[in-house]
This record gives structure tokens, sequence and C-alpha cells, in this order.
């Protein structure tokens, strides 16, 4: 991969060998890995004993949890926040973890869309709650940094299982919530 990336500096015009470049086709390489390493994580591993048998079926929320991800289109980031809510089935999943089974998802080359379902349906699989919503909203470097160059363009994608998806009174308590208008 370091290889990879000292001909994409030979490919730009730049000298690899110049003194503020030698090392960075390994610093590259070795960030790469880290933006893709949800490709090796399992969920399974990551909730681990983390689902707890508790008497709640209120809704809980999990807003401003930050994400970074990378545009499967141009490998540029994607970044902002994702807001998740779910109504329990008699079991919770430890808080912390919805933010783990977000970086899974997070850290692959995505695009929004796919990545706000894939979250909703990691959680739906490993609690069985009554129902999942999950809203994604992030700004893309694709649009930001080429392309249209909007600066100020923010992308919002949302997923529901469920209650969240089929029962409006318990749709309007998320997005109440939230402080999203439908």
């Amino acid at each position: 991969m370091a290889e990879a990336a000292k001909k994409l500096l030979q490919y730009i015009g730049e000298d690899p060998e110049r003194d503020g470049l030698v090392r960075t086709p390994d610093r590259y390489a070795e960030a790469l890995l880290f933006f893709t390493k949800g490709y090796s994580e399992d969920i399974h591993e990551v909730v681990n004993d983390a689902i707890f048998e508790v008497d709640h079926q209120n809704l809980v929320l999990v807003k401003n949890i930050e994400i970074f991800s990378m545009c499967e289109h141009h490998m540029v980031p994607f970044m902002g926040k994702i807001h998740i809510g779910y109504i329990p089935n008699n079991r919770v999943l430890g808080l912390s973890k919805l933010a783990r089974i977000t970086e899974i998802f997070a850290r692959r080359l995505q695009v929004q869309e796919r990545l706000t379902q894939q979250v909703a349906n990691a959680i739906n699989q490993v609690l069985q709650p009554k129902g999942v919503a999950v809203v994604v909203e992030c700004v893309h470097m694709c649009m930001v940094m080429r392309g249209t160059q909007k600066t100020g363009a923010m992308t919002t994608t949302c997923s529901r299982i469920g209650l969240l998806q089929d029962d409006q009174e318990t749709r309007e308590e998320f997005y109440t919530l939230l402080n999203v208008r439908q």
C-alpha cells in the first residue's frame, strides 16, 4: 500500500524522496488501514456482554454521536453526527455500544445512505427491540473540496424499523426528542 501511495505522489508531480514526503507513503498506508478498520471488526465481539435484561419499553435516544467515514466514490472524508433511538423489548444495550456499532460501519468506504441503514439493521439484529430509528447528518468533503464546493451543505439520512416506522405517535416522539420536524 505504501508503494502505491509513493506512485500516487509521483503521478501528481511530487518527489516522494523530498524531506517532507519520505515517510508519507508509510503514514498514508497506516492511516488508510485505520480509516477502514471496520472491515475487520465484528458486531458481536463489540457488543460482547453489554445487553441487559431491563423492564423498560420506552424510547431510548442517544444524540450527537460524532462520526467520520470515507466516501466510496472519491475516498475523501465525510463527517457529522448520528442519532440513534430504539424502543427496548425488555433488553437494553450499553450506551457506548451504540457508538461502537456505528464505528464498525463508519470505518469502511461508504455512502451515507447505506451507513444509516447498516447501523439500524445491526441494532435491530443484536437487540431485537420493538423499533429502531437512526438519523445521520454529515458534511461531505467531496462536495466541499471539489465539485460544487458548497461548504454549508449538510446531508441528512434516516432509517426506521418496527414501531419507529409503523407507529406515527412513536415516530413523532422520536423526532420531538431529536428536535427535528418530519
